[in-house]
Parts: C-alpha cells; structure tokens; sequence
C-alpha cells in the first residue's frame, strides 16, 4: 500500500502541514519536530512526489548547472562546488529535507543545446539554474538567452551567473559573479613585459566568446601601453580552448614570427599544448620561449616547468554561486560581483635569452 502524507504525519505525531514544511525546507521547523518527521520518513520509507509538489507549487527541487564541457576542469570545479552546496549536508543519512537535485547540463559550447537545457529546466520549474563561463557574443543568441532567463524568473526560478558578463538588457539575473578576465590578462603581460620580453605571440581562444574577447583585450592594452603594439593581428592565433589548438597555433605564431620569445595562451590546457610545440621544435622554456596560461587549472602547478599563469578562484566563485542560488547568500547589492584574478609567477617564464 502506498505511504501518503498523512501516514507520516500520523506516525510523528505532527499535521500534515508540518511534515510538508520539514521536505520542502520553506519553513521554520524545531530541530526535534524536524528530527521526529525524518524518522518517520526513514521508517515509513516514505517517497515525496516530486512532479506534483512542484505543481503545488511555483518551482520544484531540480537545480539546473549549465557546462560547456564538464570534462574542462575549468567548468568541472565550478560545477562540483556549487553542486556541494545545493545538494545538502550529505550526512549519510540518505535523508531530503529541503535539499535540492543538482543536474550538470553539458551544452558542448552549442548555443542551441543551451537554449534547449534552459527550456526543459523551464518546464521542470526549475528551482535555479547557474550558468557557468563565457557567453556567445551573437546578438540573436544574447536576445534570446535574455527572454529565456527572464521567463524563468517570472516563475520564480532563482538564475545566476557564474565566470559570466551579466546580461545587457533586463533584471532577470539574481547575481552575476564575473571574472576579472580583462585585469587578469593586463597584469599577466605586463609581467612578461617586465622581464623584457618584446615580441609576445598570443593564442586566443574562440572569436564568438565573451572570456576570449576580455582576455585579448587586456593583453593588448598592456603591450599598447608598453608601445609595442601595431603588429598584433600577425601574433594572435585563434582556437578552441584545448590542447591540440595550442600546439598548432604556437607552431604557426613561430611560422609567421620566428623571433617570439614569449607565448600567452588562452588558458592553462592551450599553454600545455604551447610547450609541447615548442619542445617539438627544439625550444627549451622558459630559457628560449617563456609560456603562461590563464586560470590556474590544478595540473598547471606540476607542470614542468611549473606554469606562470593567472589564478581564478574557480571553486570558491562555485560554491557561492550554489549558495546564492540555493538562497542561502544574500544578493550582492546591484546583483554584481567582479572576481579579481592573481598573477601566480612559476617556472615557466624569465627574461628572453635573446
């Protein structure tokens, strides 16, 4: 026989209400009558209907978290921390009392793929949804993830942005936790500048991407402001954000300007793929070409030589993303957060040799 409602409220000794407000989490309970409710729960092995509880009411317990590659540990850390706070104590206990369903949505960069997840987590009545890294600069694609976002949070979902620009147009977005992308970069080339380094190839990241336009753009103003700009066009190289695009890119930055003696790549994976062609061709690092990334992935501190690259907090804006989204972090004031970014000075970079 099925175990309704009342058959837990019966067993607690507490009103039906009681027990809705201790699963929903939408409401103040003591801790003994919550405790009590539980065990019921436990005992009675009592299932909450997911697709009529969020009927009754205007979102359910699904959380959506969109990625464009969970398997990038960029989108990975993010995506895991913030999981970390919207999925509950994880006491072991096995119990749901207010605790949310995160699901990663991997939309493998397809602006399309991310219209679909936003409009299936629509139809779930999703809870939250955070959308993680860069936005696609297609003014089509930005009109239409605008009115989307704005439809969620008519119905009460909760949306943040997470290592993405807040939106040009509407107050649809809760908070937008934005990275210093464009600082970052600066600080970053005026290091190499620094050293001494004057002729810097740069391997970009996709043309259509907010972070690849940011990151570009402050490295360029760092060379401008050093006087060495004019020729920037020959010694930028764009790709996808992975380690096949650095390899080839750098080989062709050494193609077009044999004389680099520094190469900024898109992120900490293309950097990886900057060193191996560069080995490839012969080239020691840092002592003939001095190599950096961006974001400070976990792996880029053991690589040899360890890499100079801009650190992200890539975790902590994760997990604050999850509380924010959960409810449990007050909005910043204006819904707007700039992250800075810290220039973390390793192995892989030092003055040119020629």
């Amino acid at each position: 026989m099925t175990v309704t409602l009342a058959d837990v409220a019966a067993r607690a000794r507490v009103s039906p209400a009681t027990v809705s407000r201790v699963l929903n989490g939408n409401y103040p309970v003591a801790s003994s009558t919550r405790e009590r409710v539980l065990r019921a729960v436990d005992d009675l092995d009592y299932v909450l209907n997911g697709p009529a509880s969020s009927l009754a009411a205007a979102t359910s317990d699904l959380v959506g978290i969109l990625v464009n590659d969970i398997a990038d540990p960029f989108f990975g850390i993010m995506a895991g921390a913030a999981q970390s706070q919207i999925g509950g104590p994880g006491d072991g206990s096995g119990r749901a009392g207010g605790e949310k369903l995160a699901v990663v949505c991997n939309t493998g960069g397809s602006p399309e793929r991310e219209l679909t997840y936003l409009t299936l987590l629509q139809r779930q009545r999703a809870a939250a949804v955070v959308l993680t890294g860069g936005a696609l600069e297609d003014p089509a694609h930005q009109a239409a993830m605008t009115a989307k976002l704005t439809k969620l949070a008519d119905a009460g979902t909760r949306v943040v942005l997470c290592g993405r620009p807040p939106l040009q147009e509407g107050d649809a977005v809760l908070a937008a936790l934005a990275f210093d992308n464009r600082g970052g970069a600066r600080r970053l080339t005026e290091h190499l500048i620094a050293l001494g380094h004057r002729r810097v190839g740069y391997v970009a990241g996709p043309l259509e991407r907010t972070t690849t336009r940011h990151r570009l753009e402050g490295h360029r103003e760092a060379m401008k402001a050093a006087g060495l700009y004019g020729d920037e066009e020959n010694v930028t190289v764009h790709g996808p954000y992975d380690r096949s695009s650095g390899y080839d890119a750098t080989l062709e930055l050494l193609r077009r300007e044999p004389g680099i003696t520094a190469v900024v790549a898109a992120n900490d994976t293309v950097a990886l793929g900057a060193c191996a062609a560069l080995r490839d061709r012969g080239l020691r690092i840092p002592e003939d070409v001095s190599v950096a990334g961006f974001d400070d992935l976990p792996f880029s501190v053991d690589a040899v030589p360890a890499l100079t690259t801009v650190r992200l907090p890539l975790y902590e804006a994760g997990a604050r993303a999850g509380r924010l989204a959960m409810g449990k972090e007050t909005p910043p004031p204006g819904g707007i957060v700039t992250i800075e970014a810290e220039v973390m000075e390793r192995g892989s970079t030092a003055p040119p040799s020629r």
